[in-house]
């Protein structure tokens, strides 16, 4: 990850260690926001992570979708280095 994707996840990880357990686990898509935002800013940078994560915030809402939604990009070279 970039030094600039780290900045730009600083806020990305406060909501997870303090709000995200007083909101519960009722997320539409699978992985959650905020997962999907430290994924994508660690694949695309700070840049296109961030507007990848804007624009999946922006899709969770009542009348949207549901499911299993990556981040776009995957590849199994790239999902064999990182698993953890």
């Amino acid at each position: 990850m970039s030094p600039l994707a780290h900045i730009v996840a600083l806020p990305v990880r406060a909501y997870r260690l303090l709000f995200s357990p007083w909101v519960g686990h009722g997320c539409r898509y699978q992985p959650t926001c905020s997962a999907y935002a430290l994924e994508a800013l660690e694949r695309h940078g700070a840049i296109k992570g961030t507007w990848l994560a804007m624009r999946r915030v922006g899709r969770c809402h009542p009348l949207g979708n549901h499911g299993y939604d990556p981040v776009p990009g995957a590849d199994a070279e790239w999902d064999a280095e990182h698993r953890n």
